[in-house]
């Protein structure tokens, strides 16, 4: 049985990785958005911008 080309048990493998990394994707964007937050933050005190 095959579909696209590949055998069942590739599809089986390529959904098993992507159902793990889904996860991991979203707490590092999570982790990005919060380290370039505080970049943002530090650079508004650093250069005198305050008013």
């Amino acid at each position: 049985m095959e579909f696209l080309g590949l055998a069942w048990y590739w599809w089986l493998v390529i959904a098993v990785v992507l159902a793990v990394s889904i996860p991991f994707k979203v707490k590092f964007m999570r982790w990005w958005n919060k380290r370039r937050q505080e970049r943002k933050e530090e650079q508004h005190g650093k250069w005198g911008d305050e008013e």
